[in-house]
């Protein structure tokens, strides 16, 4: 069977992902909201090279208001994009999209905890469809 070692890296995400499992539904926090759609590309610090380009549609119904996006690079520790507060600020102003970038604050890994952070980039767009007035 296998286990993950305990460690800093697996510490910081057991408690992320506890923190996700603990918070609300978007189909219960923004009860207007009708649909979102994430088009998400992750780069390296320097911004010159693409990892991956990725479009998300979740499940209103059954995917949670803190929305955590996990980095790259898997040795990175203490880090990870959170779209949370891009999501709420956007769907508090009734926006139709909203678009930035987030810059990972971990650490390249375990052995540069301190002294290496880690600094991958992700672009984000975010597309937002609502409610009508009457609910249909």
């Amino acid at each position: 069977m296998f286990r993950l070692k305990a460690g800093p890296r697996f510490e910081y995400r057991a408690k992320e992902k506890q923190r996700v499992k603990d918070s609300p539904l978007l189909a219960e926090k923004f009860r207007q909201l009708k649909s979102l759609t994430l088009d998400l590309a992750y780069y390296d610090a320097t911004r010159a090279t693409k990892h991956a380009q990725i479009k998300y549609v979740p499940n209103l119904n059954t995917a949670k208001a803190v929305f955590l996006v996990d980095c790259p690079n898997h040795e990175c520790i203490g880090g990870d994009f959170e779209l949370t507060g891009e999501i709420a600020g956007a769907i508090a102003k009734h926006r139709a999209s909203a678009s930035g970038e987030l810059i990972c604050q971990g650490w390249l890994s375990k052995t540069t905890i301190n002294t290496v952070p880690c600094h991958n980039v992700l672009h984000y767009k975010l597309s937002f469809d609502y409610q009508s007035n009457n609910g249909q």
